[in-house]
């Protein structure tokens, strides 16, 4: 095995896999300790050396320093160890192919000490050829282990957060997003309803799984996620990035309508008009993102009654009443002229606005109020 050669293909591998050095070199002492074994017939102690620089391959033989005593007939037999009951600390038997002792190893160098090894060189002339014929498979498995751990220290941390991909692959329910190292899976039922999504084309995706359990690393994307809503406005509002406008909560049918609760602990600031941006331009550029779907800004209050209210927006003229505030449970009285508004078209709107303040809703007409014994002013 040529050592120059052998280090280019070493650093080959690093750039290409964006593995560390080490871990290469490593992997490969270790398979070829396994071949020297397997085909030397090695009845010692044994370990690989590669030099870093010059990729020379060297072999030692290495034995370890004892007390002299372990090398006596009655060592096992002392007081520190009952065969019969087992107990006290075993003891390694003597065995001079992988143990020398102190007299002996100082004879040497009398700088040894128990516990030192004796290193002797013992390279076989061809296992240049045996080492390139039979460390290969070994070689690839770790690769492809530190190649996957690498992957997953990149992919590891990206979970709840917007990354960007390419559209590679599609199946019948799927389509698979190269995300650079590594592919993630977008359910055709994550994408928003009634998009279209082209091969080959740039698409922002929101990682709702990262599971490295399997045989391989697992991502799973998602367009319809209420968190891909909340990472764009994060995405596209300076304020919402530096804190100076907070999200409180986002609520989301995908493909139709969502709301999104925003606030600020300034007063100069409007959390609502710096959402919607001049021109409404941030605004657009998420609505876009999503082809088309409406979005409620709503303001948040501490109040849970009148945050309530925002949230059900369009209505208006509401009568918002906290039955129960553990629980998180409310009644809101509306005219009339604002009850279909209030309730949205199938529910959607009270629906959403549930979700919004984790607040369970009941609406009532003015009609059921009273019916209840409800007594408030219009």
């Amino acid at each position: 095995m040529n050592g120059k050669e052998f280090i280019k293909a070493v650093d080959l591998i690093v750039k290409e896999k964006g593995i560390d050095r080490e871990i290469v070199f490593e992997a490969m002492e270790l398979a070829l300790a396994t071949a020297y074994k397997k085909n030397f017939n090695s009845l010692t102690n044994s370990k690989i050396l590669i030099d870093r620089v010059t990729g020379d391959i060297k072999v030692f033989s290495y034995k370890t320093v004892v007390p002299d005593e372990m090398a006596e007939d009655d060592y096992l037999d002392d007081e520190d160890f009952d065969e019969e009951d087992g107990e006290g600390e075993e003891r390694e038997e003597f065995n001079p192919n992988y143990h020398i002792t102190l007299t002996e190893a100082r004879k040497e160098n009398k700088a040894l000490n128990i516990g030192d090894t004796i290193d002797t060189e013992v390279t076989p002339k061809d296992f240049g050829r045996v080492a390139a014929s039979t460390a290969k498979q070994v070689i690839v498995q770790k690769i492809r282990e530190a190649e996957r751990n690498s992957i997953m220290g990149e992919f590891g941390d990206k979970q709840d957060e917007l990354m960007v991909g390419t559209v590679a692959l599609e199946d019948v329910d799927n389509y698979f997003i190269d995300l650079g190292r590594s592919n993630g899976i977008l359910p055709k039922k994550e994408c928003i309803p009634g998009e279209k999504v082209e091969m080959g084309h740039q698409i922002k995706v929101y990682v709702s799984k990262v599971d490295n359990s399997g045989k391989g690393l697992f991502i799973l994307l998602s367009r319809c996620h209420y968190g891909f809503l909340k990472r764009l406005f994060e995405l596209e509002i300076p304020e919402i990035n530096d804190g100076s406008v907070l999200l409180y909560s986002v609520a989301r049918d995908a493909g139709s309508r969502s709301k999104v609760a925003v606030y600020s602990e300034s007063s100069n600031i409007d959390p609502i008009g710096a959402c919607i941006g001049e021109k409404r331009t941030r605004i657009s550029r998420i609505i876009d993102e999503l082809s088309g779907e409406k979005i409620d800004l709503v303001k948040y209050d501490k109040d849970p009654a009148v945050f309530i209210a925002n949230a059900l927006a369009p209505a208006k003229n509401l009568h918002v009443i906290i039955t129960d505030p553990k629980k998180q449970e409310s009644i809101v009285v509306v005219d009339d002229e604002n009850f279909s508004l209030a309730i949205g078209r199938k529910g959607q709107n009270a629906r959403l606005a549930s979700k919004l303040t984790h607040y369970k809703i009941d609406i009532k007409s003015i009609e059921q109020a009273r019916e209840m014994g409800i007594n408030f002013k219009n």
